[in-house]
């Protein structure tokens, strides 16, 4: 397991590779200790932060912003427009490309949908880079698995899928992501493995996974990071961050 300070610091190489940190987190609206939240993210340093989520109802754009403001990010895509699921980036990514995606809607559910962002660092190193958070019925979760698998499918790589699965690493819609992407904890793990719930961690059901081409470093709750304490992490949100570094090329 890669010890907390030797998690790679985001940098640009001279051949046009990066590193870049992705930090994902439901944040749950907001209706918690927003200040927490907020040194959480900060101490993480993250390029991307793929939030589940975000604040979707009344002035829910000012509640984005506000959030980008102070952790010194910007709003790439997502939010209410994505049912949740929202991309927010640092001045170091160009966004290429933005766009919102909705699941069919299920009767009596709650809709879901994707946050979608293919981002570049430097001059030649691109990510793509969904954000979501998959259903709490079963049967809904594994087709959002797979909608979700094909709409990867169809954007540049390296890719990077991040969010709550709102299931455990042995349920079938994780099992199907992990087969076709790299579970990022399973890889290279780094940190602490479970993220829910913040106070009482006993389950991993966030996950950063990535694609052909965007190599994993290190991948997990980043419990113990410098600035980053247990009150924090139980003050900020009702799950626990994932927070990944990626190699590109």
């Amino acid at each position: 397991m890669t010890p907390l300070a030797d998690l790679p610091e985001s940098r640009t190489g001279a051949d046009g590779s990066a590193v870049v940190r992705l930090l994902s987190y439901n944040i749950r609206a907001m209706r918690d200790d927003v200040g927490a939240l907020v040194r959480v993210i900060r101490a993480c340093a993250p390029d991307v932060v793929c939030v589940q989520e975000a604040p979707r109802f009344f002035r829910w754009r000012t509640y984005a912003r506000r959030l980008a403001r102070r952790t010194e990010l910007v709003h790439v895509t997502g939010g209410a427009t994505a049912c949740g699921p929202m991309i927010l980036s640092s001045l170091r990514a160009t966004v290429e490309e933005a766009e919102d995606v909705l699941l069919p809607r299920t009767p009596g559910l709650h809709r879901r949908g994707l946050a979608t962002a293919v981002l570049r660092f430097g001059e030649r190193a691109r990510l793509s880079v969904v954000s979501c958070h998959l259903s709490l019925a079963g049967w809904e979760r594994t087709e959002q698995a797979e909608l979700l698998l094909d709409r990867l499918a169809r954007m540049p790589g390296p890719v990077v899928a991040a969010g709550d699965l709102n299931e455990r690493p042995d349920g079938p819609a994780f099992t199907r992501l992990a087969g076709r992407l790299r579970d990022g904890w399973a890889v290279a793990p780094w940190g602490e493995e479970y993220t829910s719930t913040a106070r009482r961690p006993h389950q991993r059901i966030d996950a950063v996974l990535a694609g052909p081409g965007a190599e994993v470093l290190g991948c997990g709750v980043p419990a113990g990071l410098p600035g980053v304490t247990p009150e924090l992490l139980g003050a900020a949100s009702d799950h626990r961050p994932v927070l990944a570094a990626l190699r590109l090329p």
